[in-house]
């Protein structure tokens, strides 16, 4: 059963195809990872694909529904959330706050119920701080509900940005290289924590340039080349492309016994 499908799907920047008519099929409940060297388009993909960018051309269809041409909260209310290859959380608020405003679109009160502080929206909140706190726990964080963001590590503001994109329960969760950065001992809690994601039914796309953690964590790998899609298949697939080998990833990274690809996490 797939979750998303993109069809003929092409942006231009100034004459510049960055997306080239793509077409993909994300399966539910599975890891898909978009791969390619820098400019090769896979950050306008995941801009696509959450609405940011509205594309020039081609379909992109959430369940059966056409979002393309959406705003971008068409898109999150649609069921998808995503993470930024930058980090985008707010610094002056604790750990908690940042996940609860992830909450919104499923918070139902109106501003009427806001403005006399009713028995509901009480609830709604106390539900909302409590899902909050579960989320911290599931990538991590429990234990620094209060702690300011501003006062935490790069590798737990990583996880925080994906609790917060989870508060809004997307359906399909859309990472834009979220071991950017990290040491090794980081980049192996984001590997399980997607696995732990897929298992629990969502669809993860992931973007990003740690091989390692790609080549670990996905189910099915695609291949960008200047916009295009080169290559797509299960990572052993992938790895075994003469063109993926040649252009991407190179002969020694992929002819590592499995065992060895942990130290590509360094």
């Amino acid at each position: 059963m797939s979750t998303l499908e993109v069809s003929g799907l092409s942006k231009s920047f100034g004459g510049v195809k960055a997306i080239d008519g793509v077409d993909m099929v994300f399966r539910s409940g599975h890891v898909h990872s978009v791969i390619g060297p820098n400019g090769a388009g896979k950050t306008s993909l995941i801009n696509m694909l959450s609405g940011v960018y509205r594309p020039d051309a081609g379909s992109i269809r959430m369940e059966g529904k056409e979002l393309s041409g959406l705003p971008a909260h068409r898109f999150a209310a649609a069921g998808i959330g995503r993470t930024f290859q930058n980090l985008q959380v707010f610094f002056n608020m604790t750990a908690l706050e940042n996940v609860m405003t992830g909450r919104h679109l499923r918070e139902r009160c109106s501003l009427f119920a806001s403005m006399l502080r009713t028995p509901a929206l009480r609830r709604t909140e106390a539900a909302t701080r409590q899902a909050a706190r579960e989320l911290l726990q599931l990538v991590g964080l429990a234990g620094q509900e209060d702690t300011p963001a501003a006062a935490m590590s790069y590798g737990a503001l990583k996880r925080l940005e994906i609790a917060r994109a989870l508060a809004a329960g997307p359906r399909l969760l859309l990472l834009d290289e979220p071991a950017a950065g990290l040491n090794a001992t980081e980049a192996r809690e984001i590997d399980g924590l997607i696995k732990n994601l897929a298992a629990a039914g969502t669809t993860v796309v992931l973007v990003e340039h740690n091989m390692a953690l790609v080549m670990g964590v996905s189910d099915h790998v695609f291949v960008l080349d200047h916009g295009r899609k080169l290559a797509e298949g299960t990572p052993t697939e992938v790895s075994g492309n003469a063109k993926v080998i040649e252009a991407y990833l190179g002969c020694d990274a992929l002819e590592e016994p499995p065992p060895q690809q942990e130290a590509a996490y360094a």
